[in-house]
């Protein structure tokens, strides 16, 4: 495919690169005469030097014959502005960085709707739902970026005393937003209907809204319903504002350690149910003071990977059950990756590199994308876009004849994602996630296109 990426800082560098040794025609768009030159000599690709935010500039590096135009600059306005006006210059598809928080939100007005951009991409916020994963149910399956982050897979085993042991799925009366995927029962893999009945032991994998699902756990395990999880936070970064989000469910007791009194005031008002405390993680006394000993995950998410790494090591030291951190320049990533074990730390994440797994989800010329393998592989979870020829397209869910063993459990259609009911319309262009046996697995591909 033909791909323009607008910006080489690091994530834009790092993208052409992958993305050229991935067979793809690359052009990369940069302001700064240097950069330009470095990347012309060192990488396969072609390079325009001038601003992605100029339409001259566009139309010189081909911009109409292009798949996908990526930008990936530092400035989310130029981002924004440049993949508007490849839109309306002829761009297949366009994706746009974002850090700011703002651009997601669409309480007043949906910014990637009037824009007309296809995909808004937050690397903080990628991180944030990278680090949520172990820390909002350690027995997930897979946690979806979808609507960034909200829906979400997640196993349970039913307990004993759940309210819903015996009853027939039609009784079941779950929080709106989530559906019942698949039930594991010694050793077996059901797709189960409205007759089928839920026996104690049962492992059942739940797709829903974050929030619903943290609602729906105690009627499956009643015993656990009352686990605390203390999670602290160095540094109020937008990783971190992205990481209170995912965690908001009462279950998680905050503290947020910044050491700008103005970033201070700006959480407490934002987030009045996180404990804000100003100082510094680099500081032994304020870490003994805290008891972050005691914490059942410590994360790092300053932008300073000196600070990150040296308060991960105080917080392994004194006691913290888990450790995480993020990586923020690529020199250290490897360095960590080798040495987690020696400096106690669980989890490193990269911006660069979740921002790299998610593109290359949606501009991926594979017929689907594994997101998880079931237990025993006796299943899978894949997204596949639909087909425009797909027998499927504009007919209703509970019209499509699905092979036996494979259900829809998420439909992403332009910019919202959802758990899917009978009634939704499939279109074409849409993304599907689907959980499905592994014998079902090539008609399924086969009826989509």
């Amino acid at each position: 495919m033909k791909i323009l990426v607008v910006g080489a800082g690091d994530v834009g560098r790092f993208l052409s690169q992958t993305l050229s040794e991935k067979g793809h025609d690359v052009t990369v768009i940069e302001t700064s005469e240097t950069t330009a030159q470095d990347v012309d000599e060192s990488a396969n690709v072609r390079v325009v030097e001038g601003n992605g935010a100029s339409a001259e500039c566009l139309q010189k590096a081909g911009i109409s014959d292009m798949d996908f135009c990526i930008a990936m600059t530092s400035d989310d306005r130029t981002n924004l502005i440049a993949c508007s006006l490849a839109k309306a210059l002829g761009a297949g598809a366009t994706i746009a960085r974002v850090h700011d928080q703002t651009y997601s939100d669409n309480s007043i007005v949906n910014y990637q709707l009037h824009f007309g951009i296809d995909f808004l991409l937050n690397p903080e916020a990628l991180s944030a739902v990278e680090l949520a994963k172990s820390i909002r149910h350690p027995g997930r399956v897979a946690v979806e970026n979808f609507a960034r982050g909200e829906i979400e897979v997640q196993q349970l085993r039913l307990a004993q005393k759940s309210r819903y042991v015996g009853k027939p799925l039609r009784e079941v009366r779950l929080p709106a937003g989530v559906r019942i995927g698949i039930v594991q029962r010694e050793g077996k893999l059901v797709i189960p209907d409205a007759g089928s009945t839920l026996e104690p032991g049962d492992l059942v994998t739940l797709v829903g809204l974050t929030s619903a699902l943290m609602e729906a756990r105690p009627y499956f395990e009643p015993d656990k319903s009352s686990d605390r999880i203390r999670v602290v936070l160095f540094g109020g970064s937008e990783t971190a504002i992205a990481l209170i989000r995912l965690l908001k469910n009462p279950r998680f007791k905050i503290r947020v350690i910044e050491g700008d009194a103005k970033v201070c005031r700006h959480l407490a008002e934002r987030f009045p149910h996180v404990t804000v405390i100003h100082g510094s993680a680099t500081s032994l006394r304020l870490m003994e003071e805290e008891q972050i000993g005691s914490a059942d995950y410590f994360v790092a998410c300053t932008k300073d990977d000196e600070d990150n790494i040296m308060t991960c090591l105080q917080a392994n030291k004194l006691g913290a059950g888990h450790v995480q951190l993020v990586i923020n320049k690529p020199d250290y990533e490897d360095v960590l990756d080798q040495l987690k074990d020696t400096l106690g730390v669980e989890l490193a994440v990269a911006p660069r590199i979740a921002t790299m797994q998610e593109l290359l989800r949606y501009i991926s010329l594979d017929r689907y994308t594994e997101l998880s393998t079931m237990p025993d592989n006796t299943g899978k979870i894949i997204e596949l876009q639909v087909a425009s020829d797909s027998p499927c397209v504009n007919k209703k869910i509970r019209e499509v004849s699905m092979p036996p063993g494979a259900i829809i459990v998420v439909l992403l259609h332009k910019f919202q994602a959802k758990v899917p009911g009978a009634d939704d319309v499939i279109l074409p262009g849409d993304r599907l996630v689907i959980i499905v046996r592994e014998d079902s697995l090539k008609p399924l591909i086969k009826l989509f296109g």
